[in-house]
């Protein structure tokens, strides 16, 4: 019974490590290749498609596309996307809830969590109108 016990506490840090931040390698093995819906608050939030190259495709509900790349910034994970916007900068951790997006500068502000993934693609042709 002590070897359980033990075996136990042993794993606990690991536990702890996966639902850390995530680094630009992790967060690149765990998004490359779906298209990621989001969700804050119990209302769905947008949907991000991640594509090879650390390039992104993002929607609002409501919104019209954009196109962008991300990139790691000390714990967080940067996008910059085309159309001007200024830079957003997100803390990842993958939990038993799914991936979980806290906003930088606003550790309080409710997080992003997903909500749904697919392999689809991305449909930008339309606006995006949720899940």
């Amino acid at each position: 019974m002590r070897f359980v016990a033990v075996a136990v506490f042993a794993l606990l840090p690991l536990a702890a490590l996966a639902e850390g931040p995530l680094d630009a390698a992790s967060f690149d093995a765990r998004t490359l290749g779906r298209t990621i819906t989001y969700s804050q608050n119990g209302e769905v939030y947008g949907i991000e498609e991640y594509l090879p190259d650390r390039r992104v495709r993002w929607a609002f509900v409501g919104g019209e596309c954009h196109e962008g790349t991300w990139f790691q910034d000390g714990e967080d994970i940067c996008f910059f996307y085309e159309d001007g916007a200024d830079l957003q900068c997100w803390q990842f951790s993958d939990t038993e809830a799914g991936l979980v997006a806290r906003f930088r500068g606003n550790p309080d502000n409710e997080p992003l969590v997903s909500l749904a993934e697919t392999r689809a693609p991305l449909a930008c042709s339309e606006v995006y109108h949720g899940v």
